[in-house]
């Protein structure tokens, strides 16, 4: 390190300050070339110039700064100045007792084979921990182990040179491992390794070692050496540092030996100090290395100022030309707007032309409706030939219709002939009982004539009652029937109008939603003229244009996505993928989701607080792996997606490459078991069909379609059209409407008709009701009366013969229903007899008719063809017209194109210049104009522009190099201000360290009586112990110090532990190691160094202390803070520790 000396009153690196014995740097302030030129005349000539930028140059760069500092400050100042301030730190410490440390100290040390130890562990104590055993019991290998295994040097043990030296006689690998508390706020990495580090350090003989650093739990954390070095900086642990862990063969040298270089060497490496002093010595050397660079740019400077002025004396004599020039520059640009004059009037011819061209298609297109409607009216004239033809059976159908009508009349006749039958069995049973009638009437008239003589009268009166009586029962019931059966009639009359009614009603409710509908539609149309994206939202192109001026964390947001969709089908899908993906269509997209809540809020203010915002990152997946067989229909295939961004949204989103479509809930149920797996889909009839992987299959129904704008997407039509598909349709559904109301009321009136006749029905039926009750009453009466007057005999007869009178009047039913059978069958028979007749003689015409129904359809098929040709032409007619019309409008929109494109360009050239000259005359004049500016550049060697590029080109070389040294000079100055004030803040550190030494060295002493010093002399590096002993101090009254070498070997000792526990005062790291510090001192020394090291130890904040001696513990007083480990007695192969404390 160079001897250089400097003070600072702060860390400020652009200031140093001086001391009255130092020399002030030169910092003169760069001067500009401009202001140097301005008071200095131009020299002419490139020697003289080179003269005038060398004295200009020599203002800016002093590259012999002198920065040496001699003339220390006075060191007995210094001291007088710091030492009553350190000697009441010393004593204000001296009364504090010292903290534990949370991180950094050692808790544990485990050994395996370890030098001659076969295994041993024990733990330490948090401050001060005596190792102590007698010679050759494995004391020493304590503090070797702890240097290994933190990843010191095997040579910094003093025990071996290698690590393989470590290992046990006799065994191949050896394993250390130890374990470092790791707490409070300052701790490594917690959250990974808890509150102890455990470091484990393996080796073998062949020389490979390996690290394990795991958790306090035993989790691995890392194998890796540089976790162990991050480890040991973040705690300030080094090993390495002799001051750190002192062998006992460097404590027993260290005074002895070593010579005071040496031992300066030792304070500046055990302090650190070395090492930034390596650091700045090799930054002053850079900086000095920079500017011998700077001095050799320097000289370059000269030439190029030279060459710069030598450029602009050359561009001087050429701007003669300028007037020439800028004639040229005028030609050229009254050459540029003749050509944008020409171009505007070839616009002007176009655009006349497309606007003839346009009023040419109406006429075309009406031919072209006349031949449609021509071709639809034949066609309609085929379909029913076909259709006529198609239902004429064959002669097979006809035979086998006769052989099916034979058949049936077999059958008939044989039920006609059971019948018979039965009608034969029926006429006997009538016949026995009016036999049966007529003897039982018999009877009673003999009874009743045997009482003739004196109740005639009577009973006649009652009899004829009686009659009366069933004929007015017989007449209400026959009428009762025939009520009913007209009030059944009636009501299904009713019940069918009114179900008819109320069907119109609905189809009137319907035809007039549709007109609804139609007219909503128009009006969108219409607003879809001046608004693209009225079918998205409201507001949408004030909302775009926000968006797009709104800063974004993420990608601008996407949408709405439905303007990059189309429906490639949209008759026959549009309706259900509107329905169903019109939410995802009206969507926007965000790729970071900070975006998304300003875009919400975006979508509230201007109203479509609805609309959807997805977030989804910009990810261009492949999905062909997804997507069923091609001949199976999905969303995906029934759209065509413009923006393959927008496709994958559709995909995360709807499945759509999953989703299939079919027509019917029948096609898609069978598209789904067709394909094997789990699957959806959609049908245009309206159903949701589902088909689980077990093989469960469900549908349901589709939500509504929304009555909105959205109605407007996927229609596959533009704004125009849309108005006159819907107008047309608006036409034919008021037309509808027109005709429905007009059948509604027909069946109002008709309902109100039969309902009357239905109403005056059921009066009816209450009539014959109550007539039928009470006839049946008047004749119980009677028949109850005349029983009573008849005798019992007469009255048995009397049952009996009604009796039989029902068996007969059941009888005669029989008949009736015997008969309208045999009359049913009977028709049927007429019915199968005449079909049977019109199949014999469809089998005589049958080839006639056919031929007349295939002519039918040859003629009409020939006038098809025909209105066919006539469609075909018109069709090509009415599309070469609009192909005319389309190239005559892409010519004036490329013309308008390159108009609007060669104005903007002409703009950019120069202000609208006016000019009614050709181009071809303009171009003529400049011609000219540029042949005599090149003859003067052709004299002059080179154009104007070529000398204004050298004269540019030389500027910018000169400024750049002039920029770049000059930045480099106040660089190199600033870092050379910063090295002095961190070189004075060294010196500062360095004094204050040697004054502390110096204060606690003889601290130390005193405790035994002795005096001494430490003698610092930092410009030769050395440092000197002078130390009097107690006999020296009786014996020659304390004028002479006695050398280190010449002390006994307990006062050596004695001194090496004072001058450590000085030193250590001026050290960081948690951890002090000393090996057999006593192993030469007497009893008394002993006794005190001990007591000294403790008194210190305890005083020290958070420090541990790791003391190995053989001498055993009896005569020193311990307290709560140390801790004794005994070592066994010297025996190879042992394995526990014995110790106690």
């Amino acid at each position: 390190m160079p001897k250089r000396r400097a003070t600072a009153d702060s860390d400020d690196e652009g200031s140093v300050a001086s001391s009255p014995a130092s020399k002030r740097a030169r910092t003169e302030e760069y001067e500009d070339d401009d202001s140097q030129q301005e008071r200095k005349p131009a020299r002419k000539g490139k020697a003289a110039a080179r003269r005038q930028v060398a004295d200009e140059d020599d203002e800016e760069l002093d590259a012999d700064q002198d920065v040496e500092m001699n003339g220390d400050d006075d060191d007995e100042e210094f001291e007088s100045r710091y030492t009553q301030t350190v000697l009441d730190a010393m004593a204000a410490k001296r009364n504090v007792a010292g903290g534990i440390a949370d991180h950094g100290i050692i808790e544990s040390i485990e050994m395996h084979q370890f030098m001659c130890h076969k295994y041993l562990t024990f733990s330490f104590g948090p401050q001060i921990n005596f190792i102590i055993g007698h010679n050759g019991s494995g004391k020493s290998a304590v503090l070797s182990a702890i240097t290994v295994a933190l990843g010191g040097k095997a040579n910094s043990t003093g025990r071996a040179n290698g690590l393989k030296s470590f290992i046990r006689e006799g065994q191949s690998v050896a394993e250390v491992t130890i374990q470092i508390k790791n707490q409070g706020e300052e701790a490594y990495k917690p959250k990974e390794y808890g509150k102890s580090i455990v470091i484990t350090r393996k080796f073998t003989k062949d020389g490979s070692s390996s690290w394990k650093i795991k958790s306090k739990d035993g989790r691995l954390i890392s194998s890796k050496k540089e976790e162990l070095a991050a480890i040991c900086d973040h705690m300030n642990i080094q090993v390495d540092n002799p001051m750190n862990v002192l062998t006992q063969d460097a404590a027993r040298q260290f005074l002895s030996a070593s010579h005071p270089s040496d031992k300066y060497k030792f304070f500046l490496r055990g302090t650190q100090l070395s090492q930034l002093s390596e650091e700045y010595t090799t930054c002053l050397e850079n900086i000095d290395h920079t500017t011998k660079v700077l001095n050799q740019k320097k000289e370059a400077l000269p030439d190029l100022r030279v060459a710069y002025k030598e450029a602009l004396s050359h561009y001087e004599e050429a701007s003669k030309a300028r007037d020439q020039k800028k004639k040229v520059d005028e030609l050229k640009k009254e050459l540029a707007w003749s050509f944008v004059h020409d171009k505007g009037n070839q616009l002007q011819e176009a655009m006349d032309a497309a606007a003839k061209q346009e009023r040419r298609l109406p006429k075309v297109e009406e031919g072209l409706r006349a031949a449609e409607a021509l071709f639809e009216s034949e066609s309609n004239e085929v379909t029913r030939a076909e259709e006529a033809y198609s239902t004429l059976n064959g002669v097979d159908d006809l035979n086998n219709q006769k052989r099916d009508l034979t058949e049936k009349m077999r059958k008939n006749r044989s039920v006609l002939n059971e019948l018979a039958s039965e009608r034969k069995a029926m006429d006997d049973s009538f016949r026995s009982t009016k036999v049966t009638i007529a003897d039982i009437q018999r009877q009673i008239d003999f009874e009743n004539r045997r009482l003739a003589s004196d109740s005639q009268a009577k009973r006649d009166e009652s009899r004829r009652q009686v009659d009366e009586a069933n004929e007015r029962l017989k007449a209400a019931k026959e009428s009762l029937p025939e009520i009913l059966q007209k009030m059944r009639e009636a009501d299904a009359k009713v019940q069918e109008v009114k179900q008819a009614g109320e069907a119109k009603e609905a189809e009137l409710n319907t035809a007039r939603e549709s007109v609804l509908h139609d007219q909503h539609m128009i009006r969108q149309a219409n607003e879809q003229e001046n608004d693209r994206y009225v079918a998205y939202g409201r507001n949408m192109p004030q909302l775009l244009e926000r968006i797009k001026r709104q800063k974004w964390s993420g990608e601008m947001p996407l949408g709405p996505l439905g303007v990059h969709v189309k429906c490639k089908d949209p008759e026959q899908w549009g309706e259900l993928l509107r329905k169903q993906l019109g939410n995802l269509l009206t969507a926007f997209s965000v790729t970071d989701p900070r975006d998304a809540r300003i875009l919400k809020d975006m979508l509230k203010s201007s109203g479509n607080e609805n609309l959807l915002v997805i977030i989804a990152e910009r990810d261009m997946f492949d999905y062909s792996s997804g997507e069923p067989p091609s001949h199976m229909l999905t969303v995906l295939k029934a759209l065509e997606i413009s923006d393959p961004f927008v496709l994958r949204i559709l995909i995360n989103q709807a499945r759509i490459e999953k989703m299939f479509l079919a027509k019917t809930r029948r096609e898609g149920e069978d598209m789904l078991r067709s394909y094997g797996r789990a699957g959806t889909a959609w049908t245009a009839d309206g159903f949701l069909l589902r088909r689980f992987p077990e093989g469960g299959e469900s549908n349901s129904p589709l939500g509504k379609a929304r009555n909105d704008n959205t109605s407007q997407l996927l229609t596959g039509r533009d704004s125009a059209a849309q108005r006159r598909f819907f107008n047309e349709k608006l036409q034919k559904d008021e037309m509808e409407v027109q005709r429905i109301q007009a059948e509604v009321k027909e069946l109002k009136t008709k309902f109100m008709t039969v309902r009357g006749e239905l109403d005056t029905l059921k009066t009816a039926e209450k009539r014959a009701h109550t007539t039928v009750n009470q006839a049946q009453n008047k004749l119980r009466q009677l028949e109850d009366a005349a029983q009573e007057d008849m005798p019992a005999n007469v009255a048995g007869l009397e049952a009996a013969r009604k009796d039989a009178e029902a068996e007969k009047e059941n009888i005669e039913k029989q008949f009736v229903d015997h008969n309208q059978r045999k009359t049913e069958i009977e028709n049927e028979q007429k019915g199968y007899q005449a079909q049977l007749d019109e199949v014999r003689v469809q089998l005589s015409d049958h080839d006639e008719y056919r031929r007349q129904l295939q002519d039918n359809v040859e003629r009409a098929a020939e006038r098809r063809l025909k209105a066919n040709h006539e469609l075909r032409y018109m069709q090509g007619k009415l599309d070469e017209e609009r192909t005319k019309l389309t190239e005559f409008q892409n010519t004036a929109s490329v013309l308008q194109e390159e108009f609007e494109v060669w104005t903007t360009k002409a703009l950019e050239f120069c202000p609208r210049v006016e000019t009614h000259r050709s181009h071809e005359e303009i171009q003529r004049n400049l011609d000219s104009t540029n042949a005599a500016l090149k003859e003067r550049e052709k004299r002059q060697g080179a154009t104007v522009e070529e000398i204004l590029e050298e004269l540019n080109k030389a500027s910018a070389v000169l400024q750049s190099a002039e920029q770049e040294w000059r930045h480099m000079v106040k660089l190199n100055k600033q870092l050379k201000s910063s090295l002095m004030t961190r070189l004075a803040r060294w010196q500062e550190f360095r004094r204050h360290i040697a004054l502390r030494c110096k204060l606690v060295f003889q601290f130390n002493l005193s405790h035994r009586g002795y005096y001494g010093k430490v003698l610092f002399d930092h410009d030769k590096g050395t440092l000197q112990l002078k130390v009097q002993t107690d006999d020296v101090a009786a014996t020659q009254g304390g004028s002479r110090d006695k050398d280190p070498r010449s002390l006994s070997g307990g006062e050596k000792s004695f001194s090496t532990i004072c001058l450590l526990l000085s030193l250590w005062e001026a050290i960081g790291c948690p951890l002090r190691c000393l090996d057999e510090f006593d192993v030469f001192m007497d009893a008394v020394n002993r006794r005190i160094s001990m007591k000294m090291m403790i008194e210190t130890a305890n005083q020290s904040d958070k420090k541990q202390y790791v003391l190995i001696t053989p001498q055993d513990m009896n005569n020193i007083t311990v307290g709560n803070s140390v801790r004794v480990h005994r070592m066994t007695d010297p025996e190879r192969g042992q394995g526990t520790l014995a110790f106690s404390g």
